[in-house]
């Protein structure tokens, strides 16, 4: 994959993921900041930002989502390919473990 190519890929990512960030949080803020794994201060300057702030921001090259966990357990739970019941009990027990892990603190 070309770099301008790959640079495009990551604006268009960081724009999308903004956009949705923002209307989670204006929507309820608490579940937002839950499913996002942010705190307060970080969706406060989240649903302020202008449509300028937003397209200034995803322009950057770095990705601005992550994944919030580095924990190979919670990425089986979360994979698993199983139907029904034990599906849904695979993903309840991930939630349960993100949810025990700390929002992200602006530093």
């Amino acid at each position: 994959m070309e770099t301008k190519q790959l640079l495009d890929e990551i604006r268009e990512i960081n724009l999308a993921y903004l956009l949705l960030a923002q209307q989670m949080i204006r929507d309820d803020r608490v579940s937002a900041m839950y499913r996002l794994g942010i705190n307060q201060d970080v969706s406060d300057i989240i649903e302020k930002l202008t449509v300028s702030q937003l397209l200034k921001m995803a322009s950057s090259n770095s990705l601005l989502c992550r994944f919030r966990f580095n924990d190979a357990l919670i990425a089986e739970l979360l994979s698993n390919d199983n139907r029904g019941d034990s599906n849904a009990v695979s993903q309840s027990h991930a939630a349960i473990l993100l949810a025990g892990q700390p929002a992200e603190v602006i530093t």
